[in-house]
């Protein structure tokens, strides 16, 4: 067959727009067994029960083809008892189908609502590095656009298609039984049907892959445009960002046109194989009619069977289309599966609480790395602060210590033990990271500050509040904990939704804490006097601050000094000072 080409390939376009894996086939029939194994007691009863109803509509035609051979023989006819049977095939169809759709549509429910909370919990257990490389367009775009196509195929393809197949293979099962010669009619259609769908299953997957890549891009343009649109005024970058939203628009129109195209193929095939399925049915029944191969009765019943088999055929190559689009989908949202199942190695364990980075080289692309050769040696309880310059590679070290982010060669250790090869929560039980950004979920305070540790009671929260002196206005607040805070709540002001994160901070608990600019959102003054209520918090612990205001520096264990992604200088605040070198330089600025 021939017709239009796909959009040409580019390899700036939908393609690569996502970050996070598409699920492999293996990966995605692994789930789709997962999802019936939980649920094989459902599907199990749904086919049973479609079987009821099928066999039921089956009475329909076996009951005229009886009239009609009676009639033929020149018998009389029990009007009467094949009306009742008739009427009682087609309640118990009626009830039956009921079912089958009641039950097909709360299977579908079922299966849904597990997919969205196992995307959901293996996306919060991935490293955070990964999902800030995903970028905000591509997770946004399997959180609604993939669950959303996925949700009609749950709630309807998979039942429908279940169905389907019972129903046509009965209804196979009754024509042979029926009237074995009009079982021909369907060998004469199947290679047309078989030509048509295997022409459209050879393009469509990756053109729906295509397609949804595409999506990813445009949301991931249009995002990224609306969060820095402040910058984009300020650079004049408008035009360049309007430009690429449009040439991201017009690649994914491209393969939506060309899929739609494909369907436009596919379906007359499918009408084209009905008729020839009903006219084969005729024309060899009629035939074995004449011959005697089979008697008027046979041949109506079979080509009433034949007629039904239409439905269900185009039942499932309906559903197996939309399944296509469901599959693409599918895979997106099981990729995460597989950096689950590669982020970490469950048998690996610290044994000890120290600290090391040993000639650690990481970058954010491939090509030009951000830190060279960075070596460091934490001992517990140490207070180490990263000072230097903006853009020296501090905050990328701060990560990679917080096993955020892991080496593109070189090691980080905890204890002995790689955090690259330990699982995120392992990682987060002995390692937290607070930063510059925070978030306030939609919620009551409370339910915000139990995200650190779920059984904290109300005693246990109030002291964290206190210990970063957030208990005041936390008091003030007219419902105290339980007052509702975030998006369409109480607004936080940006302090105070810091003050919240410190206080999860201290209600995790964790060992080794990393600070990158903590504090950076509070006044001097402020900031001072917050900082000086965390020391009684974090005495004891391992910390690592990265500030740019030295007097966080000054309070230090040991100070390290990043340049151009390399440690300069490595000493205590006096030493550095009366070394006169790069850290000396920048105390002196500082102080004027």
């Amino acid at each position: 067959m021939i017709g239009v080409a796909p959009p040409a390939y580019d390899p700036a376009a939908p393609e690569s727009a996502t970050t996070l894996p598409v699920g492999s086939p293996a990966t995605v029939r692994g789930y789709v067994r997962e999802l019936l194994r939980r649920h094989r007691r459902a599907f199990a009863l749904l086919v049973a029960v479609n079987a009821v109803a099928v066999t039921a509509s089956m009475v329909g035609p076996y009951l005229l083809g009886g009239l009609v051979e009676e009639l033929a023989a020149g018998g009389g006819v029990d009007l009467p008892r094949t009306v009742a049977l008739f009427t009682v095939a087609l309640a118990v169809q009626t009830v039956f189908v009921r079912s089958v759709r009641l039950r097909g549509a709360v299977l579908g429910e079922r299966m849904l609502a597990d997919l969205r909370e196992d995307f959901l919990v293996r996306s919060v257990a991935l490293p955070p590095g990964v999902l800030e490389r995903a970028g905000t367009g591509d997770l946004l775009s399997r959180i609604s656009t993939d669950i959303d196509r996925l949700a009609e195929a749950m709630r309807e393809a998979v039942p429908q298609l279940c169905i389907g197949v019972v129903w046509a293979g009965l209804l196979l099962t009754g024509m042979a039984v029926t009237a074995p010669p009009l079982a021909l009619a369907v060998l004469v259609a199947l290679p047309v049907l078989l030509a048509g769908c295997r022409w459209y299953y050879r393009r469509a997957p990756a053109a729906y892959r295509a397609e949804a890549a595409g999506y990813a891009a445009v949301a991931a343009v249009l995002a990224e445009t609306v969060d820095a649109g402040r910058t984009i005024e300020a650079h004049r970058l408008g035009p360049r960002r309007i430009a690429l939203s449009d040439r991201r628009v017009k690649e994914w129109t491209a393969w939506e046109r060309y899929t739609l195209w494909l369907r436009s193929v596919l379906f007359p095939v499918i009408n084209a194989s009905h008729l020839t399925i009903l006219g084969a049915a005729l024309m060899i029944g009629g035939v074995g009619v004449l011959n005697g191969w089979m008697t008027v009765g046979a041949l109506t019943t079979g080509a009433l069977l034949a007629q039904m088999l239409t439905e269900p055929v185009g039942l499932i190559l309906r559903w197996y289309d939309e399944l296509q689009v469901a599959q693409v989908s599918l895979a997106r949202l099981v990729g995460v599966r597989e950096i689950e199942e590669g982020a970490g190695d469950g048998r690996v364990a610290p044994d000890g609480l120290d600290v090391r980075a040993e000639e650690v080289r990481f970058g954010y692309h491939q090509h030009g790395d951000v830190l060279h050769g960075v070596s460091l040696d934490i001992r517990p309880g140490t207070r180490l602060a990263l000072v230097g310059p903006s853009g020296a590679g501090k905050s990328t070290l701060g990560r990679l210590l917080a096993g955020i982010y892991a080496p593109r060669s070189g090691a980080v250790t905890l204890g002995g033990a790689e955090l690259a090869r330990m699982p995120a929560e392992r990682v987060r039980a002995h390692v937290a990271l607070v930063n510059q950004e925070h978030h306030v979920f939609v919620g009551s305070l409370r339910d915000n500050l139990l995200l650190a540790r779920t059984g904290a009671g109300d005693a246990e929260l109030w002291a964290a509040l206190g210990a970063v002196d957030a208990a005041d206005w936390a008091r003030a607040l007219d419902d105290g904990l339980d007052t509702e805070v975030g998006s369409g709540g109480l607004a936080l002001t940006p302090a105070q939704a810091q003050q919240v994160a410190l206080a999860r901070l201290v209600l995790a608990d964790p060992h080794t804490l990393v600070l990158d600019e903590a504090t950076s959102l509070l006044d001097p003054r402020a900031a001072r006097h917050l900082e000086r209520s965390l020391a009684r918090v974090l005495d004891g612990r391992t910390v690592v601050a990265i500030a740019h205001r030295l007097h966080t520096a000054h309070d230090a264990d040991v100070i390290a000094v990043v340049e151009d992604g390399r440690i300069t200088e490595l000493g205590s605040h006096d030493e550095l000072v009366a070394a006169g070198g790069p850290y000396a330089a920048l105390w002196r600025s500082w102080h004027g």
